[in-house]
């Protein structure tokens, strides 16, 4: 075979011709509020799909699974009796119901609440410390594997890194003002208590354990580290979700109705997480809305839990500018608003 040899120049121009193409293309993108979810019912009885059917049962029906009262105690890995679908919605499918369709592909990702960038895995056991109040799991325990595989499965077909239409929740018109948990305290009494009860306690299951309706706060809900502590996110998801039935394009409650109502749900009384202090070690990268201290900026805490925000990022915005043009390298509080609600 005859080789035909090529100068170094046509072959350098030809590696970086391919490496522009592939920086230059742009990431699919993926319409959830369009996406037909797989059937859990089509799923297998090999060895994936037995994992896949679990994870399935510690989503929708974590509390009889893995919840604080479950018979073997080395199974009581979650600290309150929620279902993880009673915030991801249809068993994480429901559209801007912070859905996990398409989050397989979107890890390892970095995070400003770790500071770091983390495994999916770890983004799991974030929830079960904080939304579900209990504690880690092993990377290497049959739950963590199930897990997984769950949302492995549900984000077939979706490709790694695409951009997700429909994903997390769809943001509200913030007023320009505090919420206000008196006018809110009103809106709950309306519209709210019907399912989740006067006190907020939410409506235990006829069968078994677990929440036909879950508690807003109280001891059997979320910590004060959870996603939903905040009220900007608490807001975004009851506009488009709440009351059951409505939906993101098709809502109940309007945006001030939502503020509000999110301000009195965030102010009641609930479990408190431990080493909150912790998170976000870069601290210009705290949510403007994190309900716990410290901060980078001097407004108080009253102020980031109710606002009004928009000082609040002004102030990390000029905060920023400085940061930057001292060593080039900041980070805006604003853009990390939607993160995890996680």
């Amino acid at each position: 075979m005859k080789y035909i040899q090529l100068p170094l120049a046509m072959l350098l121009a030809g590696v970086c011709s391919a490496g522009n193409s592939i920086r230059a293309a742009e990431p699919a993108t993926i319409d959830l509020t369009q996406w037909k979810p797989p059937d859990i019912a089509t799923v297998g009885e090999d060895p994936f799909g037995k994992l896949v059917k679990y994870g399935h049962a510690l989503f929708s029906n974590t509390a009889n699974e893995i919840g604080p009262s479950v018979p073997d105690p080395a199974k009581r890995f979650a600290g309150n009796n929620l279902a993880c679908q009673n915030c991801h919605l249809q068993a994480g499918t429901q559209p801007y119901a912070m859905p996990m369709l398409g989050i397989w592909g979107q890890f390892p990702q970095y995070r400003g609440r770790e500071g770091d960038v983390t495994s999916v895995e770890e983004r799991i056991n974030g929830c079960m410390e904080r939304s579900m109040n209990g504690r880690a799991l092993l990377f290497a325990s049959r739950e963590m594997k199930a897990f997984a595989s769950y949302l492995r499965w549900l984000s077939n077909e979706i490709p790694d890194g695409a951009k997700l239409r429909g994903a997390g929740t769809l943001k509200i018109q913030e007023p320009e003002r505090a919420a206000d948990p008196v006018r809110g305290a009103e809106v709950y009494a309306h519209v709210c208590s019907a399912c989740h009860g006067q006190n907020g306690l939410g409506v235990r299951a006829q069968n078994g354990l677990g929440y036909q309706f879950p508690p807003l706060w109280g001891p059997d809900s979320f910590n004060n580290g959870a996603g939903m502590s905040r009220i900007l996110t608490a807001a975004a998801y009851a506009k488009h979700n709440m009351p059951l039935g409505a939906k993101f394009d098709a809502p109940f409650l309007t945006d001030e109705q939502a503020y509000d109502v999110a301000g009195y749900i965030v102010t009641q009384i609930r479990p408190e997480k431990s080493d909150l202090d912790k998170d976000y070690p870069i601290r210009l990268q705290k949510p403007i809305d994190a309900p716990y201290g410290p901060y980078a900026d001097e407004f108080p805490a009253t102020q980031h839990r109710l606002g009004p925000f928009g000082p609040i990022r002004a102030k990390v915005k000029e905060l920023g500018a400085v940061s930057q043009s001292s060593n080039g390298s900041a980070s805006e509080n604003a853009s990390h608003e939607a993160e995890g609600a996680k």
